[in-house]
Formats: C-alpha cells, structure tokens, sequence
C-alpha cells in the first residue's frame, strides 16, 4: 500500500468520477440517479444522499472541479485542494464506523454529497502532494484517451486506463505490429 486506505480509496473514487465523463463511446456514465446510487453505494459514502437530479448535477459540476487536479503540477494541486478545503470548511476528524477502521472525515455530518466528494478528494489529493508522489496523478497513454489514473503501482509503473480499456488495446497493437512485421 503506498497511502493509507482511505487516501486510496479517495483517490481511486475520485478518478473513477472524472472517468465517467471520458468514456470512448462519449456516454456520460454519471448522468443518472441510479449512477450516482451505484457509485456512492460502490465507494461507500456514508451521510446524505438526495437521490435526485440536483444531487446529479452538483456531483457532476464537483467532478469538473477534481478533473483538474490531473491537469496542474503539483504545486498548483496544492492551491486547488487548498482553495476546496477552505470553501468547503473542511475540519478533519478521526471517525470509525462499518466494518472500516479509523479513517479521516472533513464535513459535518448532514453535507450534500458533492461537497463530500469534493472534500475527501482533496484529502487523498493532501497526501499525494505532501508525500512528494504527485506523480502518481496520470493522464492515460492510450491513443486518443484522456482518462486519469491514480498509479498505486510500487513501482510507478501503470501507464493506463481501466475505462477504456488502453492497456488491452496497448496490447493487441503490439501483437499486431509484431505479426506484421
């Protein structure tokens, strides 16, 4: 493990947010209340869910917000998560609930969903920057994609996306290019 549990998991989450709008087919797989359930559902977040358009939206406007992280260098990351930090009064706080152990939290109890979101990526988004690991926040190599990953690689090596399907892609050119050739 490179980070903490929850640190991945947001930073996991997080990218599989800005995905859903980096699809190939061009769908946008974070347009419906039954996306947004499965998704809270899948990472599970604990607290309010509206369950309904708005909730949608603002999740979405959210994803366009963390999709900026993987467009900035590290220290320009720093100012982003710091600015969603303080706009959102995020104060972190030690919680243990489920069958999760202790973990950080930064918003009341009660917060709308986006601005959990939001706060628990800028979270995971403090550990990357501190620990000097930004490079870890990578923009698929597949031809043609712009999906993000996190590589929690030991060795740094992930190159792409799971969305896309780039790496069995990746694969089948080579295996093409070497029959060929």
């Amino acid at each position: 493990m490179v980070f903490a549990r929850d640190t991945e998991m947001n930073l996991q989450a997080a990218s599989e947010l800005v995905n859903t709008a980096r699809r190939r087919d061009g769908r946008d797989a974070m347009s419906t209340v039954d996306e947004l359930d499965d998704y809270f559902t899948r990472w599970g977040y604990t607290g309010r869910h509206d369950r309904d358009d708005d909730e949608v939206a603002q999740v979405r406007a959210a994803r366009d917000r963390i999709a900026l992280l993987w467009d900035v260098d590290r220290d320009e990351a720093a100012d982003l998560v710091n600015a969603m930090l303080r706009e959102s009064d995020a104060v972190p706080f030690l919680v243990r609930h489920d069958a999760v152990d202790w973990h950080l939290h930064a918003t009341a109890p009660g917060a709308a969903l986006a601005t959990v979101i939001v706060v628990e990526t800028a979270m995971g988004v403090v550990d990357v920057v501190r620990s000097d690991e930004y490079a870890r926040m990578k923009v698929c190599e597949g031809d043609g994609c712009r999906a993000v990953l996190v590589d929690l690689s030991r060795n740094r090596s992930r190159r792409f996306c799971d969305v896309n399907h780039c790496g069995n892609r990746a694969h089948v050119a080579a295996y093409r290019a070497r029959q060929a050739g």
